[in-house]
């Protein structure tokens, strides 16, 4: 299972509505995670490295647009507070 990361342009995060969609915070934390359903968001802040069960690392910071799988099980170190836009399914 793959994290697909961009960097949107300011006209792909107006035709998804990113900007409608809820938005949550979280501080410097560490934790496990599991996707039930896939989930799209755009990073306003943070720094976070997302540890898959394969033993992948991904880096996501401001400005990243992420996509992650249905299925996918992982850790979440947040190593500077996070505030993302989010749509799930």
């Amino acid at each position: 299972m793959e994290i697909e990361i961009e960097v949107p342009t300011k006209e792909k995060l107006d035709s998804l509505g990113v900007f409608s969609w809820p938005v949550w915070e979280k501080e410097v934390s560490r934790f496990d995670w599991y996707y039930s359903e896939p989930e799209t968001c755009y990073f306003l802040e943070g720094d976070v490295i997302v540890e898959t069960e394969d033993g992948a690392k991904v880096n996501i910071k401001k400005g990243d647009l992420v996509t992650f799988p249905r299925g996918l099980r992982c850790v979440w170190d947040i190593k500077k507070a996070v505030r993302k836009h989010y749509n799930f399914g």
